[in-house]
């Protein structure tokens, strides 16, 4: 027999077993995802702890997660909207009233994103946001921190906004 016959004959062959052995090797590792999924640890991970947050935070499967929306703070009564800490700290007790609001806490923040812009002087106020924010996190009342990014933009959608803030929670069903 020629090898190009014994090639044409072999093809169909492995046409038929080639599916098989995909098949077979994914229920292996559907079986291996699920050993992992149950030994993985029933908690959410922090490392590498800063001052203000952690750099990182993983989360085990099977956890829940929570996505908000960015938000600003609000005008003051007076139509004002206040330093950077004053409008961190608007940010900050709205988003714990809504947290509580579903069932959820401060304490299941894992991702804070803040899109911050400097104020009528130029200048970005970095400490301003960081007294606030440490109002919510890494303090006594709530010792959870998240990991965090601070970015300085051009401008925020919403004029008199000095930030705006999205967060994430996670938290492991009991």
């Amino acid at each position: 027999m020629s090898n190009f016959f014994r090639f044409t004959l072999r093809r169909p062959l492995l046409a038929l077993a080639l599916p098989t052995a995909l098949a077979l090797s994914a229920c292996s590792g559907q079986e291996t995802a699920s050993a992992a999924m149950e030994a993985a640890p029933a908690e959410i991970g922090r490392y590498n702890e800063g001052r203000n947050f952690y750099g990182v935070i993983s989360i085990p499967p099977g956890a829940e997660t929570l996505y908000l929306s960015g938000a600003g703070a609000q005008p003051k009564a007076d139509g004002s909207w206040g330093s950077m800490e004053e409008q961190a700290i608007d940010i900050f007790t709205t988003y714990k009233a809504t947290l509580e609001s579903m069932g959820w806490s401060l304490e299941d923040v894992v991702q804070v994103r803040v899109f911050a812009v400097a104020g009528e002087d130029g200048v970005l106020d970095f400490a301003g946001f960081n007294t606030g924010y440490q109002q919510f996190f890494g303090s006594d009342i709530n010792p959870m921190k998240p990991v965090r990014s601070f970015v300085q933009v051009a401008a925020l959608v919403r004029e008199g906004w000095l930030a705006e803030v999205e967060i994430r929670a996670a938290r492991v069903p009991e």
